[in-house]
């Protein structure tokens, strides 16, 4: 099982940036796949971004152009950078990672997720 650590989380002003990390852990098995997605309360969890182990990305296009992801392969973290941050952005940031365990099956892990709050 791949555990998830995420850090960088907190409160600012529109206009801001944070930044995002997250070490995965416990690797016996392949990644494929790392990410994020953001969760309002009541709300289903979103696609933020995400990045495949060969680099191809994908954002939402609610973030595009303002955020960017990126991973270091070697050292299995995986990091999103957000720029010009919106109040529409706060949410609760759950780090993702997706590949197959050393028997072939497939599995999805999750952080516990981290806090950005931006202020109007």
């Amino acid at each position: 099982q791949v555990q998830l650590v995420e850090s960088g989380g907190g409160l600012v002003q529109a206009g801001g940036s944070l930044r995002l990390s997250c070490a995965a852990s416990g690797i016996a098995y392949s990644i494929n796949t790392m990410g994020w997605f953001r969760q309002d309360p009541g709300k289903q969890r979103q696609l933020v971004a995400v990045i495949t182990s060969g680099g191809s990305t994908n954002y939402a296009d609610s973030v595009k152009g303002r955020f960017t992801i990126s991973r270091d392969n070697a050292k299995n973290t995986v990091s999103l950078q957000m720029n010009s941050l919106k109040p529409e952005d706060t949410a609760v940031y759950y780090c993702y990672a997706g590949g197959r365990d050393i028997g072939g099956s497939p599995y999805d892990s999750w952080g516990q997720g981290t806090q950005v709050t931006v202020s109007s």
